[in-house]
């Protein structure tokens, strides 16, 4: 009785192969297949370009003595002498110190805060009270920094402000909050607060919906209070977006804005309220020293660049995505 062959498996057979292989599309069918999506980006990217990308042509007045009348082609160029003039002169080191000062109370109280926020409204039960309480704290967004410094100004002005009227009859004498050079910094960060701690938190909040509410089940199953499941599930869950607002705020380290401090700034607390950012109006604008200005507005940005990538680098490696 001979054995049936059975066939053997080759094994040498070449791999299967796409019958219909894709081609590369060129990128003018991939922007037109998703023209809606760069349409409503289109604002945006109009915008960036506009204000931000194409006035970095205007930097190179900063390494010349700019005259209006002989234009940027016209005027001599004199290096690195505004930079030099800049950090040799005592109103650096003022600057320097009234900026930093700010920023680190900006981070210390003022970037917490909407976290602090949006985990007190996401433990919130009752939705309607969550979102009237998330409408009120973000309107002042909507303010312009002359109306926020003038509420400000209208409760805490000695001559029959309201707060003052309170210590007054409280037996503790009225305190000069707007003129006096100690409450300018502390002044200045409750403003901050007041104004956009409301819209950080609808971030946070957003970020706080991807969490799987599975999670504050089965925690919930172990025994795990409030407490214990908003330290190991809510706020390791929106730690990357902590980090990337963190990375974005180091990049302001030094850009505070001109117009808040414009606005709180008199003849009495001046020195310890002088930024670059006003600075930068005062040389530029108000003494026509457009050239040295520029220098000044560079060094900040170029600083905050600076800022930005080393702070990027360090979330990476510590094993966060970071903004790029």
């Amino acid at each position: 009785m001979t054995a049936l062959a059975t066939p053997t498996a080759d094994h040498t057979q070449a791999p299967l192969r796409d019958p219909s292989p894709r081609t590369k599309r060129p990128w003018w069918q991939s922007i037109w297949r998703h023209k809606a999506l760069y349409l409503m980006a289109l604002p945006g990217i109009a915008y960036f370009i506009v204000f931000k990308y194409v006035p970095m042509g205007g930097l190179v007045i900063a390494f010349q003595d700019y005259s209006p009348f002989r234009g940027i082609a016209g005027s001599p160029w004199v290096g690195f002498e505004h930079f030099i003039r800049f950090f040799t002169e005592d109103t650096f080191l003022l600057l320097l110190g009234n900026t930093m000062t700010i920023s680190l109370l900006l981070l210390i109280f003022a970037f917490p805060i909407p976290i602090i926020l949006a985990l007190l409204l996401n433990e919130v039960r009752t939705k309607l009270f969550q979102r009237s309480v998330q409408t009120v704290i973000y309107l002042p967004h909507f303010m312009s920094w002359v109306i926020v410094v003038s509420l400000f100004y209208v409760l805490f002005t000695t001559d029959g402000g309201g707060i003052n009227n309170l210590l007054e009859e409280w037996g503790l004498g009225p305190i000069p909050f707007l003129t006096d050079p100690a409450w300018l910094r502390p002044m200045y960060v409750a403003q901050e607060i007041w104004k956009t701690a409301g819209w950080g938190t609808i971030i946070y909040l957003a970020a706080m919906t991807a969490v799987d509410l599975q999670l504050y089940e089965a925690a919930e199953i172990d025994g795990a209070g409030r407490w214990r499941q908003t330290w190991h599930i809510t706020l390791p869950a929106i730690r990357p977006t902590i980090i990337v607002m963190f990375i974005l705020a180091i990049g302001d380290f030094l850009e505070l804005g001109f117009e808040h401090m414009f606005l709180v700034l008199n003849s009495l607390n001046r020195h310890v309220g002088e930024i670059f950012d006003t600075y930068v109006y005062t040389a530029g604008i108000q003494n026509g020293q457009l050239s040295y200005a520029a220098a000044v507005g560079m060094f900040k940005g170029v600083v905050g660049l600076i800022l930005v990538v080393a702070a990027n680098k360090l979330a990476k490696k510590l094993g966060e995505e970071g903004v790029y």
